[in-house]
């Protein structure tokens, strides 16, 4: 080797690092403080960031100060803003200031925890971390927990293993080594578990959508005939997905009835509480969970009412053995250490050999904020949407379309004269006023057919006076709907 030889190029000096990264905290601490200074939903046109920008990346070596200014003018204004506390669409979300910094360490130390060997901290503080949130959730200690980056490839991880006990070698001959499969879901199911069914090749006919009840409830009676009805036709029934709390509604499917099917027919239950899982850590809360400790997967996503920067999604099982034995493969050389049965390897869990250093965001929001402020935070959320609820129906042109569980309010605008068929053009006129005002972002669904309008509370920054503020932006909207 020549000892003059020095690289051409290398990385940030650390006093450039420490200069451009105080500047970065400092933003991110304002913008946290004050993110309500910015329109919710992003005043843009399709393109207008695009063109904004070069078409070629630069040939020479830029300052970064150019890049965070540009951030500034051309970046932000093209930004939704999750971290509003107006943004009440979908299920809103907080990055919160500790799992900020714990993302910060983890890009930080880069760790690729494909196997122990290759992190074990990252490795072992994951086992903590699941087992600590399965402790709040008083979920049974045999479930085996991992981190994911979505609950929509948990529930892929999910389904997978549960073909994989079918035992049909499908693994090793194909889709074409056995009877057609189907999986069992309620008609309000996430469209992930369909799309996991697309992706395991069991397709689309092979789920079952299973009608719900008034309160949009899979209904047991009818997901018990349709199994009976499969068997007759000669097919193979793998699975059921019940769901606590429902992307449409909140809805919350009676598990302990349909673990009794599954475990009649031998099914693989899986649970997802993707959105309402943290609900569980409050003891007022946890009859709405009864019968999830008989599943055989669970999922919910700290990052959407847990207060962890996205992507986190936590995977519990109580047959790992059948989850590594659908995933995992001889390890080529490169992989193979001598810790042996000693440790997990996460890689063996899933479909990613790669893994990002997740359980450090955790962590911290679990030491900053103790259980007890988690179990504060919560219930504040709940008491929000209790009283939004409340709101909506002591207000003779408006209807609530949905039970509150969870901090779902499900709504529409009804206002007396107005025809019932001419209800869901008026809601969906609201919506889009509302959103392009930036002041509330807000998103939809239909339930029994009608546009629904959907307000979801999880941001910590979300108080009082912010769903005060909407509900006489609503009210004023609708009134100048019907007035034009």
């Amino acid at each position: 080797m020549n000892p003059e030889m020095k690289p051409p190029v290398t990385d940030m000096p650390a006093e450039e690092f420490r200069r451009h990264g105080h500047r970065l905290v400092d933003w991110i601490a304002d913008y946290l403080q004050h993110s309500e200074r910015y329109p919710v939903v992003a005043q843009v046109k399709p393109g207008d960031i695009r063109k904004a920008l070069p078409r070629q990346a630069p040939e020479q070596p830029e300052d970064l100060t150019v890049a965070l200014d540009d951030f500034e003018r051309v970046i932000l204004p093209g930004v939704t803003h999750w971290n509003h506390p107006r943004f009440l669409a979908y299920f809103a979300i907080t990055g919160s200031g500790p799992g900020i910094l714990g993302d910060l360490l983890g890009g930080a130390l880069n760790v690729n925890a494909m196997v122990w060997k290759t992190g074990p901290a990252a490795t072992e503080l994951e086992e903590v971390v699941v087992g600590w949130l399965r402790q709040m959730l008083g979920l049974p200690e045999e479930f085996f927990g991992i981190i994911m980056d979505t609950a929509s490839v948990s529930t892929l991880c999910a389904l997978h293993a549960a073909r994989e006990r079918l035992g049909l070698s499908v693994r090793e001959k194909g889709m074409g080594a056995g009877p057609r499969i189907c999986v069992y879901c309620s008609d309000q199911a996430h469209s992930s578990v369909e799309k996991a069914c697309i992706t395991l090749g069991i397709g689309q006919e092979g789920v079952r959508a299973i009608a719900h009840d008034a309160e949009y409830r899979m209904d047991p009676t009818a997901l018990e005939a349709a199994i009976q009805d499969d068997v007759r036709n000669g097919l193979r029934p793998c699975a059921v997905v019940a769901t606590l709390g429902t992307t449409s509604s909140g809805s919350v499917d009676p598990v302990k009835e349909i673990a009794e099917i599954a475990a009649r027919h031998a099914l693989w239950l899986h649970v997802d509480a993707a959105y309402a899982g943290p609900a569980a850590i409050l003891p007022e809360k946890r009859a709405l969970f009864s019968g999830w400790e008989r599943a055989d997967s669970v999922v919910l996503n700290p990052h959407k009412w847990l207060f962890t920067p996205f992507d986190f999604s936590a995977f519990y099982t109580r047959d790992p053995q059948t989850l590594r034995a659908a995933f995992s493969l001889v390890p080529p050389v490169y992989l193979t250490t001598k810790e042996g049965d000693q440790v997990h390897n996460y890689m063996e869990y899933g479909i990613q050999l790669g893994r990002r250093f997740r359980a450090l965001k955790l962590w911290f929001v679990l030491r900053y904020f103790g259980q007890e402020g988690v179990r504060q935070a919560l219930r504040y959320h709940i008491e929000l949407a209790q009283q939004f609820a409340a709101l909506v129906d002591a207000d003779p042109d408006w209807e609530r379309m949905a039970p509150v569980h969870f901090s779902l309010v499900c709504f529409r605008a009804r206002p007396r004269g107005v025809p019932e068929d001419r209800l869901d053009d008026l809601n969906a006129a609201l919506l889009e006023d509302i959103n392009a005002s930036g002041q509330a972002f807000l998103s939809q669904t239909k339930l029994r057919g009608n546009l629904t309008i959907r307000l979801a509370i999880g941001h910590l920054r979300t108080s009082s006076q912010d769903l005060t503020a909407v509900w006489e932006l609503l009210r004023e909207g609708a009134a100048r709907i019907v007035a034009r």
